[in-house]
């Protein structure tokens, strides 16, 4: 490994050397580098979602398509082009640990417990493990994440909304939401672990070492986030009504009662197409570029 620009030639080659010997330190890197890439590019359908999800039906009537592109408009008449990344430095500050905890785990599990080939229900229970790992360390910066995004909260900073709070909520404030992003993130990452091994698999073995293993590895990374967003929509919108209003939604009932109640079924699925696109493209970019370094930095 070459050595590291900016650092003293013995602690270079001891990081290099670590390096070498911890592929679950290189899994993290790899997981880091290519979450934050695609959290930067896609930050601005994650706030459209939230918005969504925060909006009354009647301001986001019609095809979800329509009301996607409705709500982009607004933001970018009343808040201009950088309006479209508010929530970027918690969304950074959440997917780089969180991200690199996923990939590293899911790694660690991969060819600790399944000799590297899992098989569908071994990347299900991978994926979940990974994912609720990483949900539950970064629940406080998930809910500051949400409440950036929505507009709603006059906060200065990360720190300063942490501080406010904890200080008016407490620590039910800072974990709010936990249960229903873990029954939305535990699954998705499971079902998308689960669609996207077996899709890889089905592709020959020659294309993925090929020139063309980037666009077969995009491919099925697209195909797993359509099935999987799809099926764990309706716990997003109901973690995210938790994180806004905890005052109002105590727990998961009271939000499934007031979304039955005021929207029918349709209010499970606000913010479905934003998401779809953006945990979908994210995904299969993330795993793309995740497959790409791994490969250059020698662990696969």
């Amino acid at each position: 490994m070459q050595q590291l620009e900016g650092l003293p030639v013995s602690k270079a080659s001891k990081f290099s050397h670590y390096l070498d010997e911890s592929p679950v330190l290189k899994a993290f890197l790899a997981g880091s580098l290519s979450g934050t890439f695609s959290t930067v590019l896609f930050q601005p359908l994650d706030l459209v979602k939230t918005r969504l999800q925060n909006a009354p039906i009647s301001n986001a009537s019609g095809p979800q398509t329509a009301g996607m592109l409705h709500m982009m408009n607004n933001i970018l008449r009343k808040e201009h082009m950088s309006g479209l990344w508010k929530g970027m430095t918690p969304s950074i500050t959440r997917t780089i640990p969180g991200v690199g905890l996923y990939f590293s785990s899911v790694h660690w599990m991969t060819n600790a417990f399944t000799g590297g080939t899992p098989n569908p229900i071994e990347a299900i229970v991978i994926g979940v493990t990974g994912r609720t790992f990483s949900a539950v360390c970064l629940i406080p910066i998930t809910v500051v994440k949400t409440r950036f995004e929505s507009g709603e909260y006059p906060y200065r900073n990360i720190s300063h909304a942490l501080r406010l709070i904890y200080a008016r909520e407490g620590y039910k404030g800072l974990t709010c939401g936990l249960l229903p992003t873990l029954v939305r993130d535990a699954p998705f990452s499971g079902l998308y672990l689960m669609f996207y091994t077996q899709l890889k698999n089905i592709v020959p073995k020659e294309v993925l070492k090929s020139d063309l293993a980037a666009p077969a590895h995009f491919s099925c990374g697209v195909l797993a986030g359509i099935l999987a967003s799809a099926i764990t929509q309706p716990a997003d919108v109901v973690k995210t009504k938790m994180q806004l209003y905890p005052d109002k939604y105590p727990d998961i009932q009271s939000v499934i009662f007031h979304l039955h109640k005021k929207y029918g079924v349709q209010g499970y699925f606000k913010g479905l197409v934003p998401r779809m696109l953006r945990r979908t493209l994210m995904a299969a970019l993330a795993w793309t570029f995740y497959e790409q370094v791994t490969r250059a930095i020698g662990l696969k």
